[in-house]
């Protein structure tokens, strides 16, 4: 602490020259600061400190939830059972402290004083019965269900910040051993055996031979064995008209016949919707 004269005046400071021959201790006594490691003995008559060049943050909150959170956990107040006063006081000292410095920042705080204030005016008004004769809801109530899922959300969070992260708290050790030895290849087991027996014989199935043989079928002669199929009959099946055991090319010529049939307008195909059974019937011929 630098020592004051009789009349009040500081004494004057001390001459450099004598400074630079004392100790270190002696010239920190005498010094008022050390700039860049020398030391200063007078303060600079231009030196100009903002107001703002040093602020202190006592707690950091995220939001006017986590504030109001805060105010009722510090105190023990039972979260079902907020005294409104005291935390809308508390809050509203805690508004003008940020207001000073931020009013963007203090204006999402101000929504919440405001919210408060009112939940108080309400639950000073005498309360209203609905219709129905039901008590009424307690104001505080949305207030309530509000702190306690950001209480849940902030506490899920914490846990989860809790956990080891991979690159943050640990890093993946790889290590690369090289081996010597014999590989040694894998067992095959019973079902491998079998399934690769079964893509060779699918392969060979591929490229084995067909013997085409030549059948002499009349398409004439299966139109009139439809026609005599549906003698008499009102109607039949599109399937049960073909005769699926005497192999494809029965069936491909029986199908001709078919459309050969209705071309010349001898049988009548109908459906009565998209995807139904398809009837076939003998064209019907006025007398």
């Amino acid at each position: 602490m630098a020592q004051v004269a009789a009349d009040g005046s500081l004494p004057p400071p001390p001459d450099p020259e004598l400074a630079a021959t004392l100790p270190p201790a002696a010239v920190d006594a005498i010094a008022v600061a050390r700039l860049y490691g020398e030391p200063l003995f007078a303060l600079p008559t231009d030196l100009y400190i903002p107001p703002d060049a040093l602020e202190v943050f006592l707690e950091a909150f995220e939001g006017p939830l986590d504030l109001l959170l805060y105010l009722i956990r510090k105190q023990n107040f039972n979260i079902l059972d907020i005294p409104l006063a005291d935390v809308t006081r508390q809050y509203l000292a805690y508004v003008e402290q940020i207001r000073k410095n931020n009013l963007e920042l203090a204006s999402e705080y101000l929504l919440m004083a405001a919210m408060l204030i009112e939940i108080k005016s309400r639950m000073l008004l005498p309360p209203k019965r609905s219709a129905e004769g039901q008590e009424p809801e307690d104001p505080r109530a949305e207030l309530v269900r509000r702190l306690i899922e950001y209480e849940q959300m902030k506490l899920a969070a914490a846990r989860l910040d809790a956990l080891p992260v991979l690159g943050r708290d640990f890093l993946r050790a790889q290590v690369t051993i090289e081996q010597s030895l014999a590989p040694r290849f894998a067992d095959v087991a019973a079902d491998e055996l079998r399934e690769a027996w079964q893509a060779i014989v699918a392969r060979a199935r591929l490229v084995q031979h067909h013997h085409i043989g030549r059948a002499q079928l009349s398409v004439r002669e299966h139109m009139s064995l439809v026609l005599k199929k549906l003698q008499g009959r009102r109607f039949a099946l599109f399937e049960d008209l073909f005769e699926t055991t005497r192999g494809v090319a029965v069936v491909v010529v029986t199908f001709i016949a078919l459309l050969e049939l209705a071309r010349e307008r001898l049988l009548e195909v109908t459906q009565a919707e998209a995807f139904a059974p398809i009837y076939v019937r003998l064209a019907y011929t006025p007398n």
